[in-house]
Parts: C-alpha cells; structure tokens; sequence
C-alpha cells in the first residue's frame, strides 16, 4: 500500500505531532493523547480499493478522539469497520463502551463524536466507507456503530478474513475488481446490520416495515410527479436503490409497479366520477403521472381489461 507514514521519519519530541497529522492524512481529524511512558511510535499505510478508503495501523498506546469541531472540518461521513488484529481497542460513541480483542470487529461513524483507547501496543485494519455508499437508514445503521462485532459465526466470521486480505492486499487488485470489492464490502455490510437488527430482537423486518410505510406514504403524495422514479425515492429516504428495492421484495411488487399502480387507482376513481364537466381521459392520466396517452391506454387495458373511455362509460352509466 502506498503512503507508509511511520514516526521513524521524525525526531521523538515531535512524534505525537507527526502521528496526529498521520491519522488525518490517513483517515478523518482526530485528537491524540500519549499513554505510557518512553517514545512513541507507529506505523499506517494507506490505499484506496474502489471508493473505500483502508489502512494497516500499528502503535504504542495512546488515545485518539473525534469531537464536534473535528466533524465540522471534515467534508465527508464515513463508516468504519475495524479489525483488531493484535492488542486492545476500546471504542466509545453514542454512550456505548465496548473493548474489541484480537479477532474481533468494531464499527463507528466519523459523523459522530467517538474515542478509541488503546491500552497498549497494537495493530488494527481500517476500511473507511463513504456513508453515501452504504445506503441505509441511519435507524438501522446505528445499531452497530459503536460496537464490537464477534467472529466466531455470522456475517462477522465472513468479514474479518475478508476485510483483512482486502487491505493487505490493496495493491493487488485492478480497478475494475477493486470496485466490485468495494461494493461486496456494502452488501456484507447490509447483512450485517439485518443480523444485528435481529439479535437486539428489534426486529429487521419492524425496522423496513417503518421505512416501507414511508416510502409508500411518499408514493401517494407525489404521484402526479412524472418524474418521480425508485431513484428520487431512494434520495428522498436517504437510501441507495438497491436497498430500496431489497426492502420491497417481501412485499410482492416492485417499486416501479407500485407507483404504476397506484397512479392507475387513481385515475379509475376519478374517471368513475359521474357529473357535468368531467375532465378528459388525457387530462385524468396527465394529472396522475402518465405523460403518454397511448401507454396511459395500453397501461390500464392491462389492469382493468377495458380501455379508459369504456371505463369511464360503464360506471358513469351505472350512476343514478
């Protein structure tokens, strides 16, 4: 991997300094307070693997810590996902406090104010995730920022290996691989948070049935949008599209048909209304999303077996 940053470039009384400035270079702005007695030293080498960011971190004991003015200089919200490697880590945020031993994982949000203690000499991987990326709701997310994930089974049993040959080997992969690492890296991470949502006995599917409340509540509020596409959904929930279309699939319909759909409803109650003045077929399916005459007709024979006109002519007859 490629920039090593080691204290060994430095003289000892401006090693803490150096190393300060390290974990910024190498990761997000943090504080860092000496522990132990004696000079100081560490090690980090970077690389970039798609659009994650990883490292390779060993040191002697210290503290580093993330407030709220380090957040304000930062541009970016990460996900980190750490494996421990050698020595302890002791991770804080969000009230939470959970001590990471050799094997274990740990995750925190540089969104976040959290602080990472190590008692003792160690050495951890790092794999920085654009929030962005993750595409998950924040509910969901912080189930497992802040805490330390066991190895022995589970989606976590498949992440330690994984995460820890994708940084020591970062060098290796060519571009196009390493963006598919990077986005197998987010789908691991998805399954992890569903295993975590379950054991806390919260309930995946409580969480998304929430969140698919939302989405169709969203839906209905802006089916006369022709625009409106699972791609704003997603922006408007802060999700990727993909997991917006991975919470629909215990519904029984996609996201695109649904809003078909429901525009379709829509346009039958109002064509079934009878009285004077009524708007045209074209001005009903204009109204509701269908931007095309010709595919708003093809659309409906398809749901209703009868074209909008004989529609509207049936139940506007039926009508006393």
């Amino acid at each position: 991997m490629n920039p090593v940053l080691t204290t060994d470039a430095v003289s000892e009384n401006e090693r803490l300094d150096y190393w300060r400035t390290a974990l910024t270079r190498a990761r997000v702005p943090m504080s860092v307070t000496r522990s132990g007695e004696g000079p100081f030293t560490g090690r980090i080498t970077t690389a970039q693997v798609g659009f994650l960011g990883v490292c390779a971190m060993e040191a002697d004991a210290h503290r580093a810590g993330r407030t709220a003015s380090h957040i304000a200089r930062s541009a970016e919200r990460f996900v980190v996902i750490g494996v421990q490697m050698s020595g302890r880590t002791t991770l804080t945020q969000d009230g939470r406090r959970a001590i990471a031993e050799p094997g274990d994982l740990f995750v925190y949000d540089t969104a976040r104010p959290c602080f990472l203690e190590y008692p003792e000499r160690f050495a951890t991987r790092l794999v920085h995730i654009p929030r962005r990326a993750l595409g998950l709701p924040d509910e969901d997310l912080n189930r497992v920022t802040g805490t330390v994930i066991g190895t022995g089974d589970g989606c976590g049993a498949v992440l330690r290996p994984f995460l820890t040959t994708l940084v020591d080997s970062a060098d290796a992969y060519s571009p196009g691989l390493a963006g598919r690492l990077a986005s197998s890296v987010v789908d691991l991470v998805a399954v992890l948070v569903a295993e975590r949502a379950r054991d806390a006995g919260a309930g995946a599917g409580s969480s998304r049935g929430h969140l698919v409340t939302r989405i169709r509540d969203h839906i209905d509020r802006n089916l006369a949008d022709p625009a409106l596409s699972p791609e704003d959904i997603a922006k408007a929930h802060h999700i990727s599209v993909r997991y917006l279309h991975r919470i629909f699939e215990d519904e029984g319909i996609t996201v695109g048909r649904l809003v078909q759909r429901r525009r379709l409803e829509e346009c039958a109650r109002e064509l079934a209304r009878g009285g004077r003045g009524m708007p045209s077929v074209s001005s009903v399916a204009q109204r509701w999303g269908f931007v095309n005459p010709a595919h708003f007709s093809r659309v409906f024979r398809g749901a209703y077996g009868i074209s909008p006109r004989e529609w509207r002519s049936s139940r506007t007859a039926a009508t006393p």
